[in-house]
């Protein structure tokens, strides 16, 4: 959940605007990386140059939300830490009436299976509906990367659809699977949450 007091931070992590140069090594390492890269889109892959990080760092700016993933300084003589990013897509020419975004999210090796993700994601969920005005949010993953579809289950997502066969990836074809998350599902989860605590 977004802090009060601070709207770009959650429990353990801040939220930042993309800047170049500052965070050009965190796309470039989150493009380097060949099976981070397989395991967060589609392109086909082949080695990543400077040009297509930027690229990727640009749209990440270019979004409804597009933010770097940094750990808070440990002292008031640090800098913060910048372990990936995450983003909300643009609603579609002539259709803001539908109110529904995409998320993306890459954390770098390194920082993954942390419970980064998870954070960076809820916190992301809180803007979508509260600071944008969202109805639906949506987030996609492949058949092979199965630790995506556990995380987005356990945040609260719906299954909502299977394209069969619609990637191709080492060899063979793998299905793509999209999973959906309502408003009022999201408040539905938060309010569990603030009972529980």
């Amino acid at each position: 959940m977004a802090n009060p007091a601070n709207p770009f931070r959650s429990a353990n992590l801040l939220y930042v605007a993309p800047e170049s140069p500052d965070h050009d090594t965190l796309f470039q390492a989150i493009q380097l990386r060949h099976a981070d890269f397989a395991n967060s889109n589609a392109r086909l892959l082949r080695p990543q140059t400077r040009a297509d990080a930027a690229a990727y760092q640009k749209s990440v700016s270019d979004s409804l939300l597009g933010v770097v993933i940094c750990l808070p300084p440990a002292t008031p003589a640090q800098t913060t830490t910048a372990i990936g990013c995450i983003h909300l897509s643009k609603l579609g020419p002539n259709m803001p009436q539908h109110r529904f975004s995409e998320i993306g999210i890459d954390i770098v090796h390194e920082n993954q299976g942390k419970g980064y993700g998870t954070e960076a994601i809820r916190w992301c969920l809180d803007w979508a509906f509260d600071a944008a005005g969202l109805h639906r949010v949506v987030v996609r993953t492949f058949e092979w990367n199965k630790g995506a579809r556990r995380l987005y289950e356990k945040i609260g997502f719906t299954f909502e659809g299977r394209a069969r066969e619609e990637l191709w990836y080492r060899g063979r074809w793998w299905d793509g699977f999209s999973y959906g998350m309502l408003e009022g599902e999201w408040r539905r989860i938060r309010e569990g949450d603030q009972r529980s605590q």
